[in-house]
């Protein structure tokens, strides 16, 4: 099975995995859904969640952040992986957005990507969940997932992107990412399918015998 069969194959049974898909981090706009991001890494959506849920009823604009000072912050989100720097790139990125974007989240990924703590990941995912714009953010948990079926030859991050935007269509890129990190938590993890037990591995090299291993990104 070559790779365009296999993500005929990774489409098909994703849609019928998940024909209905939410997005995971709860958000209040799209300025809230980038500090979600932001401080979704390195800590699971639903620490994110538990956290942001006694923030965004109060505090939900790049003004409200700048008035509260990166010491108040930093007490808010204390339960989050390292929470002082994550407060630092909040603090500092909402008094750029009020100086040089009239407190809005901007619409392009340059400009997102200028923002402190944005990378390339942070600013697709705001381009996609916040705008609607044809995204595919990449994270280790896709990346690995990708070499393990057979759609990319796992050099890094980058070029996991560059193929799974080659081998699927665009408009289902926005609802294909999220669809394979909720399938990645349910049946491929990576301590328990090692690449021959779920449906998909199954399907995509039905001869594999032995465990797959996958290179970091």
């Amino acid at each position: 099975m070559n790779e365009i069969r296999r993500a005929k194959s990774v489409l098909r049974i994703l849609n019928k995995t998940y024909p209905n898909i939410s997005v995971p981090l709860k958000s209040r706009n799209v300025f809230t859904l980038l500090i979600s991001v932001l401080l979704s890494a390195q800590c699971t959506d639903l620490n994110v969640n538990n956290v942001t849920k006694k923030i965004y009823p109060k505090y939900y604009k790049p003004q409200h952040f700048k008035k509260l000072g990166r010491k108040k912050i930093e007490k808010l989100i204390k339960k989050i992986g390292i929470f002082r720097i994550k407060a630092k790139s909040i603090y500092n990125l909402s008094k750029l957005l009020i100086k040089h974007h009239n407190s809005q989240v901007p619409k392009t990924f340059e400009e997102l990507e200028k923002l402190p703590g944005v990378g390339h990941k942070t600013a697709s995912v705001v381009m996609s969940q916040g705008f609607g714009y044809p995204a595919f953010p990449v994270d280790t948990h896709i990346h690995r997932l990708a070499q393990r079926w057979g759609l990319t030859n796992g050099k890094n991050v980058i070029q996991t992107e560059k193929d799974l935007k080659r081998l699927f269509p665009k408009r289902y890129w926005n609802k294909l990412h999220l669809q394979i990190i909720f399938y990645g938590r349910e049946y491929c993890k990576a301590r328990d399918c090692y690449g021959i037990t779920c449906k998909i591995c199954t399907t995509c090299y039905p001869n594999r015998k032995k465990p797959v291993t996958t290179k970091k990104a």
